[in-house]
């Protein structure tokens, strides 16, 4: 007998919430066709949430949960997302009430134990006997994780551990992968005993799939754009898997429910109404600028340094997406200036190196280049500013009031964006100390909150 296995997947919404109606309507209308004893499963490869979204911050991704409760979800794995803009407590939290599984092969607590609210890997059984064994792997952001708690192992190493124990007991056997596409084409050559790879983090898309050696390779994207549909032909007299096809869903053709401006309406409303309390009180209007220094960058740098105690500050201007008003600055209004789920980093530099950033720093392109991805959640990067460091016109650099020695060491507040390579390669291997759970927004509350404090005293 052969019969098909329906696996529908999604992969980095990052909280994308003007797909999701469609999405959950597509879930539940492919559920309903397929009938009660269909071989199925619905399952999501991470980054559901964003901290960028209103919903997401004022529930903490809880949220992102109860949408995946409503769309009867199987089983996720957490991407970066979920991983390292959460606190160790709301991490241990978020999954309190999920009525489906989550399964990360990789993770433990820096003890090697495995926490409670995630399984190592699964064996899910169909009605009709198939045993379908699911593992899942992480990106191994490690440094950042050690700062929270949490351990990720190698995760390459760490699946062909678990699949090689796995396989003899499974017919089919699935990996949810937050690695990334190169990733993923390591893993079918060196784990071929996986049937199906659902890949995710690099935002790549396969309309049909992608078969490397014995493996299909399925991936939808970013953002909900695309549901993705696997099918296996399985035969239960050879018991084994005879075809496979992976194809997508264009989220924009797909039925969009009557009541979908109301759930986007009550989503942001909840976000709305937990994020209404006080972060601080503001004593002026703080205009922001993105090409130049402004009220607001000045007042950030000086957050930056009083929070960090570095000797100077590096930032994009482009990170403000707008002005906080004089009063009291509520946490959406925060959150409106700076959603970037961005933390705080000190990089501890030579005077000649901290001179090689100030000059790359320099790229005359970099103000109205368009950024996506790094945590950046604006538009343009806008102008690289400083504090307590500034250059003359003769090119004497002055930290502190005082002219840089090439051969004197300096500490460097800036965004962990900026330590990935991208813009600053050196910055890359530089010795670093980064600061969390904490954004960006965070340091600018505490900052208010302090700068009050210092004045009532």
């Amino acid at each position: 007998m052969i019969e098909t296995i329906y696996i529908y997947h999604t992969n980095d919404l990052h909280s994308h919430l003007e797909n999701w109606p469609a999405i959950h309507q597509f879930l539940s209308d492919s559920r309903e066709k397929h009938g009660a004893k269909a071989s199925l499963l619905t399952l999501d490869i991470g980054d559901h949430l964003d901290r960028s979204n209103i919903y997401t911050e004022g529930t903490l991704g809880k949220g992102n949960v109860q949408l995946l409760n409503e769309a009867k979800y199987d089983y996720v794995t957490i991407g970066n997302n979920e991983g390292i803009t959460l606190s160790h407590e709301d991490l241990e939290t978020l999954y309190v009430a999920a009525n489906f599984e989550v399964i990360v092969s990789n993770f433990t607590d820096l003890e090697g134990d495995i926490p409670p609210w995630l399984l190592p890997f699964k064996i899910h059984v169909t009605q009709t006997g198939i045993k379908i064994g699911i593992v899942a792997a992480t990106a191994d952001y490690g440094i950042y994780y050690e700062k929270l708690g949490w351990h990720v192992q190698d995760p390459i190493p760490r699946l062909k551990e678990v699949c090689d124990a796995l396989r003899p007991e499974v017919d089919v056997l699935i990996c949810m992968s937050h690695l990334g596409m190169s990733q993923d084409e390591i893993i079918s050559l060196e784990i071929p005993q996986i049937d199906l790879i659902l890949g995710s983090h690099t935002h790549h898309a396969f309309e049909e799939g992608k078969v490397v050696g014995n493996t299909l390779q399925a991936a939808t994207g970013k953002f909900g754009t695309n549901v993705g549909l696997v099918t296996l032909e399985f035969d239960h007299i050879a018991g084994a898997i005879q075809s496979k096809r992976a194809v997508l869903f264009r989220t924009e053709t797909l039925p969009v429910p009557r009541n979908a401006n109301d759930s986007q309406l009550t989503w942001e409303n909840e976000g709305i109404a937990k994020m209404s309390s006080v972060a601080f009180y503001n004593s002026s209007r703080l205009k922001k600028e993105w090409f130049k220094e402004s009220d607001l960058s000045h007042f950030f740098g000086k957050a930056l340094l009083a929070f960090t105690n570095a000797n100077c500050a590096m930032f994009p201007a482009g990170i403000f997406l707008k002005d906080l008003p004089q009063g009291p600055i509520t946490a959406r209004e925060l959150h409106q200036c700076l959603p970037h789920p961005i933390n705080p980093c000190v990089i501890t530099l030579t005077g000649a190196e901290l001179l090689e950033v100030i000059r790359t720093g320099k790229n005359e392109k970099w103000p109205k280049l368009e950024v996506k991805g790094l945590g950046f959640r604006g538009n343009y990067l806008g102008a690289i500013l400083y504090e307590q460091l500034h250059e003359l016109e003769d090119g004497t650099v002055i930290v502190n009031e005082t002219p840089l020695e090439l051969e004197n060491i300096y500490t460097l507040a800036t965004l962990d964006m900026f330590t990935f390579g991208y813009f600053f390669p050196s910055l890359k291997f530089a010795q670093k100390q980064y600061f969390m759970p904490e954004m960006i927004r965070d340091i600018v509350r505490w900052y208010g909150q302090y700068e009050k404090n210092e004045y009532e005293s």
